[in-house]
């Protein structure tokens, strides 16, 4: 059996996790023993009496910056020689399905979560592993980030979503975007299911299901086709 995945997120806002953790699918992974979750204050690892986490940044500028002192000692204490540290910064790599695929592969992930203005570049230089972003915008912390990080990489382990291959056709999966699904009622306000599904034709089945799926990655996302090398199959039908 798997050892567990274990999962800290380092933040000065842990209590923004409690519901995500404690409901739906998390729940159930931690109950199953797939993952184990530790939401961690970096105040507890502050030695001032008022718990600073940040200051001023050198140079001027609006806004505070992460210190070095509270972050170091708190992955220093969490860390277990297998362990990635993951930074979550609108700076970072792009997150994409094949990152949580690889991490879903790991024994133990530390989310370092920023605030304000950052962390001191200290820490991104000689700390973390890896940085990752969830898109090209910026939100108040990095804890919402690392909760879908965290989603989507617990979502992958053996036997959390309750069967075999249950991950393997949905979108990004095989480098395009999922065909379109249907289910009960056949015809609702005059829009009916299409009839290869109701045919019991497996094999139809499937090949409609490919088609659609590429057209709609076509429609919507061409460029994963191109990252693929299917554009030129795509123009040639």
């Amino acid at each position: 059996m798997r050892t567990p995945l274990q999962i800290d997120v380092i933040t000065i806002f842990p209590e923004m996790l409690d519901g995500f953790l404690g409901a739906s699918m998390m729940k159930r992974a931690a109950q199953m023993g797939a993952v184990q979750f530790r939401a961690v204050n970096l105040r507890d690892y502050t030695r001032d009496v008022h718990r600073t986490t940040d200051d001023r940044p050198f140079g001027g500028g609006p806004g505070m910056v992460l210190k070095c002192e509270p972050i170091f000692a708190a992955v220093e204490a969490l860390r277990r020689p297998e362990a990635r540290v993951i930074l979550m910064t609108p700076q970072g790599r792009p997150f994409v399905q094949a990152t949580a695929q690889r991490l879903s592969q790991a024994q133990h992930l530390i989310f370092v979560c920023g605030h304000y203005e950052g962390v001191d570049e200290r820490i991104r230089k000689t700390l973390v592993d890896e940085e990752i972003s969830i898109g090209d915008y910026v939100l108040t912390n990095g804890v919402l980030p690392a909760a879908v990080v965290i989603d989507a990489v617990v979502r992958l382990l053996p036997d959390v979503l309750g069967g075999e291959g249950a991950t393997l056709e949905e979108s990004f999966a095989a480098g395009q975007l999922e065909y379109p699904h249907y289910t009960r009622p056949a015809e609702f306000r005059g829009m009916q299911v299409p009839e290869v599904l109701m045919s019991g034709h497996h094999a139809a089945i499937a090949t409609w299901r490919a088609e659609q799926a590429r057209r709609r990655t076509r429609e919507r996302r061409p460029d994963l086709l191109k990252e693929e090398g299917q554009d030129k199959h795509e123009q040639d039908t």
